[in-house]
C-alpha cells in the first residue's frame, strides 16, 4: 500500500507547502504550518472528448482550416436574462446593507466577535424568513433544547420544529401559543457538525433558507483535520457553496473571527461567499453596527443599526437620535457633525477636551475618530491658528462610539477643539461640514445635499460649510467659510461682558 502524501497548510493565510517550516514562506507567521494528508479522489472526471482525442487532432503540426465553433461557451445574447426577486428579510437594516434584499441562491457570510449577537440576528431574521418560506437553522455550537430556550427569550410566537440527532424524526415543540398569524410557519432546526449529515438534510427538507451557525464547527469525516482548521474550512465552504449554487439554496453562515477582528479561517472563504457581513459594535454598550465588507449584488458601504433589548435586536429607524447628544443642555467643548455611511447621513455629537500638559510631550487621544487626522488638525491649529497645542493634551470622542473615519468631519473636531480651549459653547443649532486642509483652508466634501437634509429634518438652524459648493434651497441658514480661522468666528460665538465681569475681584 502507497504511503500516503502530506503537506503542510497555514492556519492564516492557507498556503501550502511541500515541508514543514517554522515560519509560514507566505505570510510569515510562527508555528501556524500544519501537517495534512492529501486525499487522493477515486472518481475519474470525464473529459469531453478526453486530452487524447484533442491532442490526436494535432498530429503532425498540421492544422485544419475550419470555421471556430464554441463547444460550451455562451456570448452575452445568447445567455436569457432573468430577473432576481429579492427577500424582504423583515429587517430594512438588513435589507439595505444587502443592497435591497435577500438573492435567492445567494451565500452570506457574517463575522463578528463572540456575544455580539450573531446568532441572536440569525434566528430573529429566520423567524421572519419562516412566515414565507421553509428555513433550516443548522447549530453547531448549542442544543435544540439551547436555541429553544433563546427563541422564547426572543419572543418567538411560533411554532418550532426540531430535528432529533438520535433518530431524525421529527419533533414538533410548541415554545409559546401559536399566533393565528404565523400558522404554517416552516422554522426547523438541526444541531449536527457533520457535513455529510447536513448534506443529507438540506437534499430532504429541501429548505428555501439554510443557517449554518458556525462554519467554524462543521467538519467533513474524510479529512483527518480538527473541525475550524483550513482545509475543512474551505471544504465544507466550497461544498456548501455547490448546494446554494445548484439547489437555489440561500446560506447564511456564521464565521467567527480572530482576536485581530479578521474573519477565521483562510482568506478563500471570504473569496467564495458572494456578501461578507461585520457585525460590531462594544458588546457592553447597546448599539450594534453592520457594515458591507463584500457584496456582489450590491454596494458595500452601507451600514445598519441595531439595539440590543432585553427582546433580542431591535431596528433603529433615526440613528441620529442615538449618536446625537442633549442638545437642551450643551457643554463647552461639543460639536456636531453629518457623517456619511453610504447613503445614510447620521448626526454625531463630537466631544474635545483640552487641558495643560503636565508631561515633556503632550498626550492625543481619540475615541471614534482617526488619529492620524486628529493629529493633523492639531498641527493645523498650532501653526495656522496659534493655539499652543504643544503645550496641551487632546482628548476627542465621539458620542456613542460611532467610527466617523471620514474627512467630512475635520471642522467639528477643530471647532470642538477651539471651544474646549476657550471654554465656549458652540451653539447648539449649527452643524459642521467640511474637510480641513494643510493649509487652514476648509474644503469642499461629498453628499452635501444629503448631509444638509439630514440636519433640517432634526431641526439644526444653521450650517457652517465649505465656500465655493452649490447648496439646496431648504430650511436652514448656509454660512459658507473659506479658512479654519472663518469657521471658528462663526461658529463660536463673541463672549460679551456683563457689569460682574466688569468689577474688580476680591483680591485686587
Amino acid at each position: 500500500m502507497a504511503k500516503p502524501k502530506t503537506f503542510f497548510v497555514c492556519n492564516e493565510c492557507g498556503a501550502e507547502s511541500p515541508q514543514w517550516f517554522g515560519k509560514c514562506p507566505a505570510c510569515g507567521t510562527y508555528n501556524s504550518l500544519e501537517e495534512q494528508i492529501s486525499i487522493q479522489s477515486s472518481v475519474d472526471v470525464p473529459s469531453r472528448g478526453g486530452v487524447s482525442s484533442w491532442q490526436s487532432t494535432q498530429t503532425n503540426g498540421k492544422s485544419h482550416a475550419k470555421p471556430a465553433k464554441a463547444r460550451a461557451s455562451l456570448t452575452f445574447d445568447q445567455i436569457t436574462d432573468r430577473q432576481i426577486a429579492r427577500w424582504e428579510s423583515g429587517y430594512e437594516e438588513l435589507d439595505r446593507v444587502l443592497g435591497g434584499g435577500i438573492v435567492p441562491g445567494s451565500m452570506v457570510l457574517i463575522g463578528g466577535d463572540p456575544g455580539i449577537g450573531k446568532s441572536t440576528l440569525l434566528l430573529q431574521v429566520s423567524n421572519q424568513l419562516a412566515q414565507k418560506y421553509r428555513i433550516l437553522y443548522v447549530t453547531g455550537e448549542e442544543s435544540g433544547q439551547q436555541v429553544k430556550l433563546r427563541a422564547s427569550r426572543l419572543g418567538v410566537s411560533k411554532s418550532l420544529s426540531v430535528i432529533n440527532e438520535e433518530n431524525v424524526t421529527v419533533v414538533v415543540e410548541t415554545i409559546l401559543p401559536i399566533d393565528p398569524d404565523s400558522i404554517g410557519a416552516d422554522l426547523y432546526v438541526l444541531p449536527e457538525t457533520d457535513l455529510e449529515e447536513i448534506l443529507r438534510e438540506i437534499d430532504s427538507l429541501k429548505p428555501n433558507v439554510a443557517v449554518i451557525d458556525s462554519i467554524q464547527t462543521v467538519f467533513f469525516p474524510a479529512l483527518t483535520s480538527a473541525p475550524g482548521s483550513v482545509a475543512q474550512v474551505r471544504e465544507c465552504t466550497a461544498a456548501l457553496m455547490k448546494v446554494a449554487k445548484h439547489e437555489d439554496v440561500t446560506m447564511l453562515i456564521v464565521g467567527h473571527v480572530t482576536k485581530e477582528g479578521a474573519i477565521a479561517g483562510p482568506k478563500v472563504l471570504e473569496h467564495l461567499v458572494d456578501t461578507v457581513l461585520y457585525f460590531e459594535g462594544d458588546r457592553f454598550a447597546s448599539h450594534r453596527l453592520l457594515r458591507t465588507v463584500k457584496n456582489r449584488f450590491g454596494a458595500t458601504h452601507e451600514i445598519g443599526i441595531f439595539e440590543m433589548v432585553a427582546e433580542g435586536l431591535r431596528e433603529v429607524s433615526n440613528p441620529s437620535e442615538l449618536f446625537l447628544g442633549n442638545r437642551d443642555d450643551p457643554a463647552p467643548g461639543t460639536a456636531i457633525v453629518v457623517a456619511c455611511e453610504g447613503t445614510r447621513p447620521i448626526v454625531v455629537e463630537l466631544q474635545a477636551l483640552v487641558s495643560p500638559t503636565s508631561y515633556p510631550s503632550p498626550r492625543r487621544a481619540g475615541t471614534g475618530v482617526d488619529y492620524n487626522r486628529l493629529v493633523q488638525i492639531l498641527a493645523v491649529l498650532e501653526k495656522r491658528v496659534g493655539i499652543p497645542m504643544s503645550k496641551l493634551d487632546s482628548y476627542v470622542a465621539s458620542a456613542g462610539g460611532l467610527n466617523v473615519e471620514e474627512p467630512a468631519v475635520d471642522l467639528g473636531i477643530a471647532i470642538a477643539i477651539v471651544a474646549s480651549f476657550r471654554d465656549r459653547i458652540v451653539d447648539p443649532g449649527t452643524v459642521l461640514i467640511g474637510e480641513v486642509g494643510l493649509g487652514g483652508q476648509v474644503r469642499s466634501v461629498s453628499q452635501m445635499e444629503l448631509r444638509l437634509k439630514e440636519a433640517a429634518k432634526l431641526g439644526f438652524k444653521r450650517a457652517i460649510v465649505p465656500k465655493g459648493t452649490k447648496f439646496p434651497d431648504l430650511n436652514i441658514e448656509i454660512l459658507p467659510v473659506s479658512k479654519v480661522i472663518d469657521a471658528i468666528i462663526a461658529a463660536i460665538p463673541h463672549q460679551e461682558l456683563t457689569a460682574d465681569d466688569l468689577e474688580p475681584d476680591e483680591d485686587e
